[in-house]
């Protein structure tokens, strides 16, 4: 028996923040289509859903230092916050590369990237609530590992393209292994809040 009730609250504010990742691979997805002042306007779009992300992350953070008593160990509470933030941040730098760079066109396999992180934005997000009770998270994070091994073979073979396609003109080929890589970054993030959410379960369980 609980001496202190425990603050539940982190898990709405974990799901709120695991909502914005949707929102941010929608944006992604539309940017990726629109012409050059179509995705400057999302990108900006994207410039608020990412700082609505940071700011459900300092939410956390404030609580946590407020809070006796948490509904699991508070490093890994800190730690998810973080890592689901990481994965806002590196969406929000591709869109950001992609208007910088004013790259016009992308291999189709970018949009391949972006609809993987599109589905482990979602399983993510449905995800979150779940923690509350623990129940049915092991397909969760079989899931997103398999999208991740999925996003990797994308990677390889992205990479092969852009040397075979683009070794004429090196700073294109550059500027569009940037965006590639973090758009990889992106998925390994993904694994990474998989990851620690077996690891919690597994600790509570």
């Amino acid at each position: 028996m609980r001496l202190t009730p425990r603050d539940t609250k982190y898990f709405d504010l974990l799901a709120d923040l695991a909502q914005h990742l949707v929102r941010g691979s929608s944006l992604l997805a539309e940017l990726l289509g629109a012409d050059r002042a179509g995705r400057e306007k999302l990108a900006d779009e994207m410039h608020e859903v990412e700082h609505l992300a940071d700011d459900a992350t300092h939410s956390i953070m404030r609580r946590l230092n407020q809070t006796f008593v948490t509904p699991f160990d508070r490093e890994d509470i800190s730690g998810l916050a973080s890592a689901l933030d990481d994965c806002m941040d590196e969406m929000d730098e591709a869109a950001e590369l992609i208007v910088l760079y004013k790259v016009e066109g992308l291999p189709d396999r970018v949009s391949e990237q972006v609809q993987v992180l599109q589905r482990c934005a979602e399983l993510t997000a449905e995800a979150m609530p779940r923690l509350r009770s623990m129940d049915k998270l092991a397909d969760y994070w079989v899931e997103v590992n398999r999208l991740e091994n999925q996003a990797d073979k994308l990677h390889r073979k992205l990479l092969a393209q852009l040397f075979d396609d683009f070794a004429g003109d090196p700073v294109l080929l550059m500027k569009l292994k940037e965006i590639v890589e973090v758009l990889e970054n992106a998925a390994d993030s993904f694994e990474k809040v998989a990851n620690m959410v077996e690891t919690i379960a597994l600790k509570e369980s």
